[in-house]
């Protein structure tokens, strides 16, 4: 096991802060990495994000999944088209807009959000019953105001009927809480 070191004193604060979240995030792309490991061959971790914006908007014009995603609108449509051929997503002619294509989650592709979710759910979950019960109330309080220095809305907790895996739901403003 790595041996854990506090930063001196003499250590500029945002620069440990920083260092110690960088690790952090390490540990948070293999846990992600690992959870799709069961759908690997079918879904990258970009088209999964794309699959979980999906999950948590609902049916989206291309252009606002671009948006979302921070990806050119061609980058989209390439991630989408691999989707929609591996039947995780599909097309559909907005009803109120028929010039207008929606995109959407296809029933294989909510279950496939799903069970990648509670995989990372269930290993971060494993992690934290590591940690003293100190540790885990520090642990929320330093997330929670880090996250919203970040503007990011919370998750939803393990007993909310609808997992919004990113924490953001369909509001008449966009991504919110």
């Amino acid at each position: 096991m790595a041996e854990r070191r506090t930063p001196s004193r003499g250590m500029d604060d945002v620069d440990a802060v920083t260092r110690a979240v960088l690790t952090a995030s390490r540990l948070l792309v293999a846990v992600s990495a690992r959870s799709l490991a069961e759908v690997e061959e079918r879904v990258t971790l970009p088209q999964f994000r794309m699959l979980v914006v999906l999950s948590t908007r609902g049916a989206t014009k291309l252009v606002v999944l671009a948006d979302l995603l921070q990806v050119a609108p061609s980058t989209a449509m390439r991630m989408i088209d691999r989707l929609i051929a591996a039947g995780l997503a599909d097309r559909q002619i907005n009803p109120d807009n028929r010039r207008e294509t929606m995109l959407q989650l296809t029933d294989e592709g909510r279950r496939t959000v799903a069970d990648v979710t509670a995989r990372r759910r269930t290993e971060i979950a494993t992690i934290v019953e590591r940690l003293a019960p100190a540790q885990r109330t520090a642990l929320v309080g330093a997330l929670t105001a880090f996250n919203e220095a970040g503007a990011e809305p919370l998750a939803p907790a393990s007993d909310d009927p609808e997992l919004y895996p990113l924490g953001w739901v369909d509001t008449p403003l966009g991504r919110g809480a």
